[in-house]
């Protein structure tokens, strides 16, 4: 770990009205200067490991948003995501970690045979006699958390039954990768499906290499940084071997990811070839407004917009989205209240610190019943699973959709 990064923090307190964990407990230890004056003093030996130490650092959602705040551009989640990937190094995986991280995670093929057994679950009716017969209670807490947080899964992963390559509507203008995050494969298929489609119908040739692996960023999380150096290398060695003009991804997760392989593969040329390719889908549909506008149909829908953390906090992308739902004629758009402040989902943070994670996204239903808004949009796997239950769970009639379900949403609409 960088020392100096530790002893930027100047402790003004910009970050401290920024920060969901501190908003919830005014702790100073669940703040991003607590966190980093605790880091830097187990660095300096005056703390020893302990499970305290743990907590209190493992408390931080890594949503970045005292990154934005903070006037020296000390970034408290990635210090302390650093620090617990050097701790991992020293310690080693777990049998479990090594099993899911490397055994599973990287291996699409294997992470898509790993869901059939979800499927069936929900196809048989079986999820409906457990859930009207409160089986779940008998089951441990993190089982049941992740088995409500679970949508209805498509019918096949979309890695299985799109087209390696999906040729451009009309005249070519260029060709893009498209970087198919896990987590939408498998569950918001019909979200990547439509990106897909509005970038054919904008003259893109869409290439989606079957053999891309996942990011990495579940092996960030899981503090295991030589996993994340093994699949930035894969991807971009694979999406090198390609004639694009840009890598695209529909996931902020993903997204947030593939930026910083040029970083997390310092000295690496290449990587830094294809971190500069990486675009949010968001960042190209609003490039190319004037092609899109046209296609849009009106939709008379009163919508609000919820940045995930690592579209708005990591890549700085805020105006894009909204600029695009504007876009559309006839919607009724309102801004979010503290609409860049995390939902708690934060990766499988929502399961870990279950109390955390509901005192956080519960300040987010509060703003979303504010806006009267009947349609959220949002552009990150994570926080479309946590706001559909969380909403679901308060019997809100908001539904909650990836933005390139609402501009294809547009372009069927029936004109009035």
């Amino acid at each position: 770990m960088d020392y100096v990064k530790l002893i930027n923090c100047m402790r003004c307190g910009m970050c401290l009205p920024h920060c969901p964990t501190y908003k919830e407990t005014f702790l100073e230890t669940a703040s991003p200067r607590g966190r980093v004056a605790l880091v830097r003093k187990f660095q300096e030996g005056e703390l020893v490991d302990s499970i305290k130490f743990i907590e209190y650092v493992s408390l931080c959602l890594d949503c970045q948003a005292c990154a934005s705040a903070c006037p020296c551009g000390v970034n408290a989640g990635e210090l302390v995501a650093e620090f617990r990937c050097e701790k991992k190094q020293q310690e080693g995986l777990t049998g479990m970690e090594e099993l899911i991280l490397r055994k599973l995670v990287p291996h699409p093929d294997r992470l898509e045979s790993a869901t059939a057994p979800i499927r069936l679950y929900q196809r048989s009716g079986l999820q409906k006699v457990v859930r009207s017969l409160g089986l779940l209670k008998v089951f441990p807490a993190a089982l049941g958390r992740m088995e409500g947080l679970l949508p209805a899964l498509p019918a096949a992963p979309l890695r299985q039954t799109l087209q390696e390559i999906t040729p451009a509507q009309g005249e070519q203008k260029g060709t893009v990768g498209f970087f198919l995050g896990c987590v939408m494969s498998l569950v918001f298929s019909e979200a990547s499906l439509a990106t897909v489609h509005l970038l054919s119908a904008l003259g893109y040739r869409v290439i989606t290499p079957k053999a891309q692996k996942c990011c990495g960023a579940p092996n960030m999380l899981g503090h295991d940084k030589e996993g994340l150096l093994e699949a930035a290398r894969f991807n971009t060695e694979l999406f090198g071997s390609y004639e694009l003009d840009f890598v695209v991804t529909d996931c902020g997760g993903c997204g947030a990811e593939l930026k910083k392989y040029g970083r997390h593969l310092d000295g690496e040329p290449r990587a830094a070839a294809f971190s500069a390719k990486v675009r949010d889908i968001s960042e190209i549909l609003a490039a190319e407004g004037a092609a899109l506008r046209p296609q849009l149909k009106p939709l008379p829908l009163k919508v609000t917009y919820h940045d995930p953390c690592h579209i708005a906090h990591c890549q700085g992308i805020r105006s894009e989205p909204r600029a695009l739902i504007e876009m559309i004629p006839g919607i009724d758009f309102r801004e979010l209240g503290e609409a860049d402040a995390c939902c708690g989902s934060a990766g499988t943070y929502n399961i870990e610190k279950p109390e955390m994670s509901d005192r956080v996204v519960a300040r987010k239903l509060e703003n979303i019943r504010k806006s009267g808004a009947r349609y959220l949009v949002t552009s990150n796997p994570g926080c479309l699973l946590q706001l559909k239950k969380a909403l679901a769970d308060a019997s809100e009639p908001v539904q909650v959709i990836h933005l390139t379900e609402l501009l294809q949403l547009s372009m069927r609409a029936e004109s009035g």
